[in-house]
């Protein structure tokens, strides 16, 4: 009761103020000077009284908002302290479940200025925006001749006369971390003796240049030579004959790949590097990934790179840049408003990054120009014409035939400096290749620089030295805009490298990974978290002799696992069989690993005497949530065995915020009541564990706990054998067979309702919102959201794409469809399960090939306000088919749909009709959305998938693909070793209040706070371990809060990460601490959302946020930790403009 008088007054109290607040306002405005000063009517002074007024509003605003912050924040922490559990649910006559209402209030408190940003307008807009080229572009593919997909290009002689052309030639070799080989094989067969050589011969002649990239295979390669071959590289990178470009542990894929993972592989390779070369990369190289997104020059931009290049950029986008000399820009975000964000930008103009497509845009005459085809080799030039050897007799002749090609190539570019890339896949693994090329190079150089009429200079070269040479002729320093170059914003997918040939298919190819790389950056995030605080925790304790520190290079191997599959060739689905399984077992191996890591934490942090903690690796404390007996197995969750006593549960949640969650366990019996550490009971739902669409598993039950876990922290709960568990309601079942004569094995706790035939339509319903589905398919047909009289269209159906009958087919890389989808037509009708209960309700559709849940939460909060969607798919015995699932609505989205770059930023996309079928899909790492003036549909996924929106109101994603044949990109096999694959979605309905055609014309958007929240709820579940079972009774448990202060919502920490000491096998006694502070679009905000959340301004106290640890150094970094930003201060409190990643050097303890 107390605690009720005191919301009340406090209550009363905000009524009050906002009321005075806005009485003073008015007051203020209707008493205001400035309209005594202007002259006459004219409107301009009216208008910018008006101004002025709007102005003052906004400031009084801004003051009431602080001053009702204030009283919410003293509001919140009363109702905190006498937190209470989440109430009971009962049953109300007419049948449906009702949840007592929240005993804390919910607010979402977003300050008006933090609403700005995604409006946007601030800053010049770009020179090029993709958005805007592809309208622009016909994509008829004419024949340009020689350079098939160009144009002829001419010259005058005389043109560098007054400014000779400077070559800069840039030997390479490109390395796949695993592709037709395994890493390990490709390393034995070749990356060791292509590393080795380069010691050797690069000490030959000091003008000899190489570049290299991967940092998985050097760093493998440096553990195995010796120490004077180790001084040799470090003479080599110091004098700037060895370039290292990039510098992360792959180069990675960028469409698949999330920007935790990029991230962490930039970190992993620049933290290798710094540590062992003492280097720090300056420019990006990116030859091989399919299709580019603006992400990537972000986070370079932010390690402090000052250069990048490109390469497979759509046919028709080259022809149009090298036509309008724009293949060289500055790459801005779309977001930026001051700039800050450009990176110089390189893109490759030629149809490949092999010699015969590097020196000019003749292919015939440059493959006579790599000397490792000379006559009596193993490749030799597909044009029929062989290179020559240079000698003294034929050097005139070879290099003016080279030089054309170098004058047409640079006719393309701005400046009078040319890059030429020299290399291919795997190339100078033997010492007669480094010979050939580059004794027969010098002999050119040499020649054409000795003849002063000629009018250039060619040398062999790094890519910072073009780079470099390139600023200096434009007389800036490296980072600044050359004068009269473009910026351009947006990104490059998809991609075609001829015809119609579009690699949208390694959107989707082998999901079954794609979904494991997930899982296991959930798991890595949430270890290196719960590492750093159990290691402060103990640290600060003097325990830190007791922990196993050891587990820090467990986690530094799943830093290098996780790192090696964002290689363009892994995470992609486009490797050997053989090569994925080898990819698979590392995954595994890792999360494995990670799983222990998080359970040796969470023991030591959760103990009510932490000086009792022992590691004993024999006996570990507590039992993870799940196993996977292989690296292709779905997980099998664990079963909690209920005894006389009670058995405790340690839930862990990820999140940097706290949340209210449907807590899922398996059991051994239906008779089990749930409470929480303190005693109290908790509201908890049983329902039966499926083995089939019939069958219920003898003997294992589910009770799903509705549990308030700590922002990071640790719950600790009691589960009860009892047998008068009123707190424990049961589910029931309806199971619907279509007519179909199947036998149903049931459990006598569980009540179900068998029905032969099929049922009428029927919807699911919660406070807030109310979902449809047809009787007959079991799947969604309409949405309804509390307070709204229209239902909303959202019908969902599964298709099949067929590929072409024609010599092209579909297969890794491409998607080649044969026309639009076709329904699937299963045999039999779907068996239909609907589990209805109270804390969340169930449609389970079981077809041929897929099984389909979509659930409804019956809670309060983030929870309760999407439809959770999953898919278990298997598609094994399809023949050149690809399964997708499409949601029709009728949002009037006309040819427009967003989709998001690694889980980072939003690109709007535009269904371009003048582009094949194929054309028109996109990457969706983490959520697509369609939207009108009234509504905003989402789809979020928790794996990357392939995305489009073929039609007004429709959003489609392609689940599996499985194809029979090679598409003729160098794999030489289909895509046949589909597993069984659980893909899983969050599908939110948003009402949209202030939206208008101008601002969503915009080449730029963004999700809204409770979309951002709801991702990150589906990207990073709450861990359930059981503690394991002793014949001894359990130490004293009490649950472990990190964090003394809730964070902004806006803020992301999206790492806490160990650095490692001199030995690497340890952690040093400082962390990285990366925070994301997220764009959001506040016009989607509806009331009474049910979840708590505050901005701030980007303004956060780091000082204080630890609970129970001192930060005892702060020091702003770029992003992967090379250079220091300013002074590290005194100060604890940073800023963080939205959008922007930040990393601080910290230590805590």
């Amino acid at each position: 009761m107390k605690l009720k008088k005191q919301v009340t007054v406090c209550g009363a109290a905000i009524f009050c103020v906002a009321v005075f607040s806005l009485y003073l306002m008015l007051d203020r405005v209707q008493h205001d000077p400035t309209r005594h000063q202007s002259g006459g009517n004219f409107p301009r002074s009216q208008i910018s009284v008006l101004q002025n007024r709007i102005e003052q509003l906004e400031q009084l605003l801004e003051e009431n908002h602080e001053i009702i912050s204030h009283i919410k924040d003293s509001v919140l922490e009363l109702t905190a302290h006498a937190e209470g559990q989440p109430a009971v649910p009962h049953h109300t006559p007419n049948g449906s479940w009702v949840l007592p209402p929240e005993s804390r209030p919910s607010f979402l408190s977003v300050s008006p200025q933090d609403c700005q940003f995604a409006l946007g307008g601030k800053g010049q807009s770009p020179d090029l925006q993709m958005l805007a080229v592809y309208s622009l572009l016909p994509f008829d593919n004419q024949d340009g001749g020689v350079w098939k997909q160009g144009f002829d290009i001419t010259y005058e002689p005389n043109e560098w006369d007054a400014e000779p052309l400077q070559v800069f030639v840039v030997p390479h070799s490109h390395n796949d971390p695993g592709w037709i080989k395994t890493f390990d094989k490709y390393y034995y067969d070749q990356t060791q003796h292509i590393l080795n050589s380069m010691v050797l011969k690069m000490q030959e002649d000091p003008r000899r240049r190489f570049i290299w990239s991967e940092i998985s295979f050097f760093s493998k390669w440096w553990d195995n030579i010796s120490a004077q071959k180790r001084a040799a590289v470090r003479r080599l990178v110091g004098n700037g004959q060895l370039e290292m470009v990039t510098g992360g542990w792959v180069m990675p894929d960028e469409a698949n790949s999330h920007y935790f993972a990029m991230i962490d592989q930039l970190i992993e390779g620049h933290q290798w590097l710094e540590k062992n070369i003492g280097v720090t990369p300056r420019s990006g190289w990116a030859v091989d990934p399919f299709g580019y997104s603006s992400t990537m020059p972000y986070l370079l931009k932010r390690s402090n790179l000052t250069g990048m290049l490109i390469q497979r950029v759509h046919y028709a986008i080259k022809k149009h840049f090298a036509a309008t000399q724009n293949l060289e820009f500055m790459w801005r975000q779309t977001w930026d408003p001051d700039a800050s964000t450009d990176i110089f930008c390189h893109m490759m103009p030629f149809y490949s990054y092999d010699v015969p497509h590097t020196c000019g845009p003749d292919p015939k005459i440059c493959c006579q120009f790599d000397f490792k085809r000379l006559p009596g080799g193993r490749i030799n030039c597909p044009w029929k014409v062989p290179p020559r050897a240079i000698t003294d007799a034929n050097v005139a002749e070879r290099a003016q035939l080279l030089l054309d090609q170098y004058r047409k190539k640079s006719k393309l570019y701005r400046s009078k400096v040319l890059l030429v890339p020299l290399g291919d896949d795997f190339r100078y693994d033997k010492p007669q290749e480094w010979d050939a090329q580059f004794l027969n190079y010098q002999r050119i150089f040499d020649f054409l620089n000795s003849r002063p009429d000629l009018h250039v200079q060619a040398q062999f070269g790094t890519l910072s030295d073009y780079f470099d040479a390139l600023y200096k002729k434009m007389g800036i320093v490296p980072g600044m805009r050359p004068p009269g170059f473009p910026v351009l914003t947006g990104d490059f997918f998809s991609y075609a490298d001829r015809e119609d040939h579009y690699w949208t298919g390694y959107y989707t190819s082998r999901p079954f990974y794609k979904s494991l790389d997930r899982v296991l950056e959930a798991h890595l995030r949430g270890a290196e978290i719960l590492y750093s605080l159990a290691l402060a925790h103990a640290r600060r304790a003097g325990a830190d002799g007791r922990y196993p520190l050891s587990d820090y290079s467990l986690l530094s191997n799943a830093r290098r696992n996780l790192g090696l599959f964002q290689h363009h060739d892994a995470i992609t689905g486009t490797a050997k069989e053989a090569v994925a399984v080898d990819y698979g077992v590392r995954l595994l191996h890792s999360l494995t690993n990670l799983k222990r890591i998080i359970i040796n934490a969470a023991h030591y942090l959760v103990l009510g005497d932490r000086d009792a903690y022992r590691h004993d690796p024999a006996a570990p404390f507590l039992v993870a949530d799940d196993t996977r007996p292989n690296q292709d197995s779905l997980p099998e969750r664990t079963v909690v065995k209920l005894d006389t006593s009670p058995r405790l549960l340690v839930v862990f949640n990820p999140l940097e915020q706290e949340r209210l969650s449907v807590v899922p366990v398996l059991v051994d019996s239906p008779h089990v009541h749930v409470l929480s550490e303190e005693g109290q009971p908790l509201p908890s739902q049983l329902s039966a564990h499926w083995g089939s669409a019939t069958d219920m598993v003898p003997d294992v039950y589910q009770v799903s706990v509705l549990a308030r876990l700590p922002a990071l922290g640790l719950r600790v709960l009691q589960l009860h054998k009892s047998f008068n568990g009123h707190t424990t309601l049961k589910s029931s079942v309806r199971l619907y067979l279509h007519g179909r004569d199947l036998p149903v094995r049931k459990q006598e706790a569980i009540p179900v309702h068998v029905f032969p035939a099929t049922t009428d339509d029927f919807c699911l319903e919660n406070q807030h919102l109310q979902a449809c589905f047809s009787g007959r398919s079991g799947l969604l047909q309409s949405i309804r959201r509390a307070g709204e009289e229209r239902e909303q269209r959202v019908s969902s159906e599964f298709l099949v794409y067929g590929t072409r009958t024609s010599k092209d087919k579909s297969g890794a890389y491409l998607f080649l469809p044969d026309g639009e989808a076709k329904p699937y037509a299963p045999k039999d009708p779907p068996v239909v399960r609907v589990t209805e209960g109270p804390l969340f309700s169930e449609v389970t559709s079981y077809y041929q090939h897929v099984q389909t849940v979509v659930r409804l939460y019956n809670v309060p909060g983030v929870e309760g306000l999407s439809l959770d969607v999953s898919c278990l798919v298997d598609i094994r015995d399809h023949i050149n088919k690809e399964l997708a699932l499409r949601f029709s609505t009728d949002i009037e989205s006309d040819d427009t749909f967003f989709t998001d770059l690694n889980g980072f930023q939003i690109q709007p996309r535009r269904y371009q009709r003048k582009l094949p079928l194929q054309a028109n899909f996109y990457p969706m790492p983490a959520m697509a959305y369609i939207q009108d003036t009234q509504s905003r549909l989402t789809l979020h996924t928790a794996q990357a998938l392939g995305v489009s929106s073929l039609g007004s109101g429709q959003l489609e994603v392609i689940l599996d693909r499985r194809l029979m044949q090679d598409d003729n990109r160098g794999l030489g096999q289909g895509l046949k070793d589909n597993k069984r694959t659980c893909n899983r979605f969050r599908l939110l309905l948003e009402r949209r209040a202030t939206a208008n055609k101008v601002q969503d014309g915009r080449p730029i958007s963004f999700p809204s706070l409770l979309s951002h929240i709801t991702s990150m709820h589906l990207n990073a579940e709450a861990l359930v371990m059981p503690v394991a079972q002793e014949k001894l009774s359990p130490p004293a448990l009490r649950s472990f809060v990190p964090l003394s202060t809730t964070l902004p919502c806006d803020f992301h920490i999206l790492n806490l990460r160990m650095l490692q000491a001199e030995d690497d096998s340890l952690p040093s006694a400082e962390a990285a601490l990366i925070l994301h502070r997220k764009g959001f679009d506040c016009s989607l905000e509806a009331k009474n959302l049910g979840f708590n959340c505050t901005t701030s301004q980007g303004k956060l106290a780091l000082g204080s946020l630890f609970q129970g640890l001192e930060l005892g150094s702060l020091q702003p970094t770029s992003l992967t930790l090379m250079y220091p930003l300013g002074t590290a201060s005194n100060s604890t409190n940073i800023r963080l403009d939205p959008m922007e990643i930040a990393t601080f050097r910290i230590r805590l303890g």
